[in-house]
């Protein structure tokens, strides 16, 4: 009977032992703890708003520039050309047509002894263009090869000088003021006598007679 007492008096050591071991550690403690905390209701957090940041201030302006004048926007203005009608600025197919087959009926009618040249307008010759190209083929046979001022003279016998640069075949400065004065518009056509070595009789057909004559 010895071994059996011998082995309950080991067993109950050994269950004293884990209970120190239980105290030492306060595990019945900490379990009890977790209970307590599953069981409880969790507080519901603090919402906290967010609030937009306010627009910044306005610029402010130094006293300098604060004092001068309000200077004006040009951006996506568009200022309109002087020289065109205000309610055409292009000609049709059949107004330019028009124009160029009364242009030619003319220049066969002046006398041969005067050569001319046709030139058609268009939007930048009539408008903005400084320079006013003459045909190649008359520049080569009737006009001088170095830079000499030229006169244009209108069908109300006006004189408006010109210089005429040799170098790019063309009437200069001068031009601009001339199409301007006339009013020509895009599809106009003028007829270019030359009456002397430096003049020419101008004599302007215009697009707009196309409306005029055909749908009055």
């Amino acid at each position: 009977m010895a071994e059996p007492n011998s082995y309950e008096e080991q067993r109950r050591r050994q269950v004293e032992e884990n209970k120190r071991k239980l105290d030492e550690l306060r595990l019945h403690c900490l379990s009890a703890a977790v209970r307590e905390a599953a069981v409880k209701p969790m507080p519901t957090p603090e919402l906290k708003l967010r609030y937009l940041r306010p627009p910044p201030p306005p610029t402010r302006r130094s006293g300098r520039v604060a004092s001068l004048p309000k200077q004006p926007d040009y951006r996506n203005k568009k200022t309109p050309r002087r020289g065109l009608s205000p309610d055409r600025v292009y000609a049709t197919d059949e107004a330019r047509d028009y124009a160029f087959t009364k242009a030619k009926e003319l220049n066969n009618q002046l006398s041969s002894d005067y050569p001319s040249f046709i030139k058609p307008m268009t939007h930048s010759y009539a408008t903005r263009s400084g320079y006013l190209h003459i045909p190649p083929q008359f520049k080569k046979r009737y006009l001088p090869w170095s830079d000499e001022m030229i006169f244009l003279v209108d069908e109300e016998d006006g004189e408006f000088p010109m210089p005429y640069i040799a170098q790019h075949s063309a009437i200069g400065s001068g031009w601009n003021s001339f199409a301007i004065a006339h009013k020509l518009a895009d599809g106009d056509c003028l007829v270019f006598q030359r009456v002397h070595r430096t003049k020419f009789k101008v004599y302007i057909i215009r697009a707009s007679s196309y409306y005029e004559n055909e749908h009055c």
